[in-house]
């Protein structure tokens, strides 16, 4: 199937079909568990789908878009990718902002990659509006774009003041996202994370498992894996 192209409505079933024809029948239990989704999805390499996207990007990729194709966890992870690469902040705000609400798993969040270079001010505002959200996924999404700030200085103790923010934080896959962030703030902030470590407002399991993922970092010394035990909440 040609996927550079001008898409209408009677595409919708053929791509379907044509994307189900590259299903991994013996692997889709074992992505199902490892994804923990509910939707239905057909295993396909995460490359293959990149490929799909990559190739429907050379054509009207908003064509594409609009028919929001949602039969499988695949497809909306097409539409993710795709729309990270919409330069217009406004125009990627639209639809990121439908993509969003589809999310029920970790993957779907943590494979978006929005580049914020030269749009942080409109990028930290988005932030601020997912992480407020009630739906746990959406403030996953937040929590991950603010990976992209931690080489500017001037938000450092920005991201700091959003962490503290989540200490009534139950949702787990919004607690591990929490803890993923401390980790790599520590490797990339040592200085200024060993402050923070010092008048923190983590819960309990983001604070520990963020201190668990820098000991399991190669990217951290044995001597600050070892100093980290004492900041365990027991």
């Amino acid at each position: 199937m040609e996927l550079n192209r001008e898409w209408k409505a009677k595409d919708r079933k053929e791509f379907i079909k044509y994307i189900e024809s590259f299903q991994n029948k013996d692997k889709q239990e074992w992505a199902k568990r490892i994804i923990n989704t509910n939707l239905s999805l057909l295993a396909l390499p995460t490359n293959q789908v990149k490929d799909f996207s990559k190739e429907i990007l050379k054509g009207n990729y908003l064509s594409f878009l609009d028919l929001e194709i949602d039969k499988y966890y695949e497809t909306i992870a097409i539409q993710g990718m795709i729309i990270c690469k919409i330069k217009d902040f406004s125009l990627m705000k639209k639809y990121l902002d439908k993509y969003v609400l589809k999310i029920d798993n970790w993957a779907h969040c943590d494979s978006l990659s929005l580049k914020v270079k030269n749009k942080e001010t409109e990028y930290w505002q988005l932030i601020n509006e997912y992480i407020k959200s009630p739906l746990p996924f959406v403030r996953r999404v937040g929590l991950r774009i603010l990976f992209n700030f931690i080489d500017y200085d001037e938000y450092v103790e920005k991201i700091f003041s959003v962490l503290n923010r989540f200490y009534l934080e139950k949702e787990y896959y919004v607690n591990m996202i929490v803890a993923w962030l401390f980790c790599e703030m520590f490797i990339k902030r040592r200085k200024e994370t060993l402050k923070f470590l010092k008048s923190h407002q983590l819960n309990k399991f983001s604070i520990n498992k963020g201190i668990s993922k820098c000991r399991d970092s190669y990217r951290v010394s044995q001597a600050d894996k070892d100093m980290l035990i004492e900041y365990r909440i027991r």
